[in-house]
């Protein structure tokens, strides 16, 4: 019986590996990164609890440093996210977690800067952002998590 689609059958080796090819064992591959909402103002990474927001940095987690941004507070009604601190730029994609209900600010500055760079912002509610992790290799993930509003 032939596939109907040759071309899907095309890239598949199921015999021993080829000369100079080394097979990856499973164990040996790098896991994704593990995060959940808990509650209002608790996240989880990598098993460790946080009550405040986080800034990850290719899988490095930190504590997010807003004061910076303080001084945009009274124009946003909540301390935005700025240029002014120190964000993950280093990879294509930026992921902003916003807070429970999306909340959080992004000054314009930060999407200015996302478009210089080349990198993509991908703002979402705080739990949804979350799962987004869960599909990235610890070294591509670049974000800055809000655990608030």
């Amino acid at each position: 019986m032939t596939p109907s689609n040759p071309r899907s059958q095309a890239n598949v080796h199921t015999g021993p590996p080829f000369a100079g090819m080394q097979e990856v064992a499973p164990s040996a591959r790098r896991p994704n990164v593990q995060a959940r909402w808990i509650a209002f103002g608790e996240i989880e990474v990598e098993g460790r609890l946080y009550t405040h927001d986080v800034v990850i940095d290719a899988g490095e987690v930190r504590k997010r440093v807003k004061k910076p941004s303080k001084a945009y507070r009274d124009q946003f009604g909540h301390t935005p996210l700025s240029t002014k601190e120190s964000i993950p730029w280093g990879g294509r994609r930026l992921i902003v977690a916003t807070g429970q209900s999306g909340s959080l600010p992004i000054m314009p500055g930060v999407w200015k800067e996302a478009e210089r760079r080349g990198v993509e912002i991908v703002a979402a509610p705080t739990e949804e952002a979350l799962r987004l992790l869960g599909d990235l290799e610890a070294k591509d993930v670049f974000a800055v998590i809000h655990v608030t509003c």
